[in-house]
């Protein structure tokens, strides 16, 4: 069963970690930026602005405090660990609750695009700021 564990060096997790985040990061933003053709100049002038706002909160509260007890975690494994290792465990089902519920609010429309939009702007955009802790780390250990 160990030879089946995909293993990697402690390292390539703050690499994988960083690199999930800032692919989701821009994810969500390309869908919120697409969006925004909906809608006229001031309203997307307006979505963006509270979208930015957003992400300022949510990366100083949230999200960098997250990736920094990621790091933690990540720094404290021996050298080889299960590539998955990058996420606590329950971790793995709030992603998958968050990506359910976006899916949902997206494909049925109960909530307006323009509503959702900021929140996708905020969201992205704060694993987008966030990841960059990630990469740090990375070049630290690298160096």
């Amino acid at each position: 069963m160990q030879r089946l564990r995909p293993a990697v060096h402690k390292n390539v997790l703050l690499l994988i970690s960083g690199l999930l985040w800032t692919g989701v990061g821009i994810l969500l933003n390309t869908l919120a930026f697409r969006w925004l053709n909906e809608y006229g100049f001031w309203t997307d002038v307006e979505i963006i602005l509270v979208g930015i706002f957003s992400a300022m909160v949510i990366a100083g509260y949230g999200f960098t405090k997250v990736a920094e007890k990621n790091i933690s975690r990540i720094q404290a494994y021996k050298s080889k660990v299960c590539v998955f290792a990058f996420q606590e465990w329950k971790s793995y089902i709030l992603i998958a609750v968050m990506m359910s519920m976006g899916l949902f609010m997206r494909t049925t429309g109960i909530i307006p695009r323009y509503l959702l939009a900021p929140m996708y702007i905020g969201i992205g955009t704060a694993l987008f700021l966030s990841s960059f802790k990630y990469y740090q780390q990375f070049i630290k250990v690298a160096l």
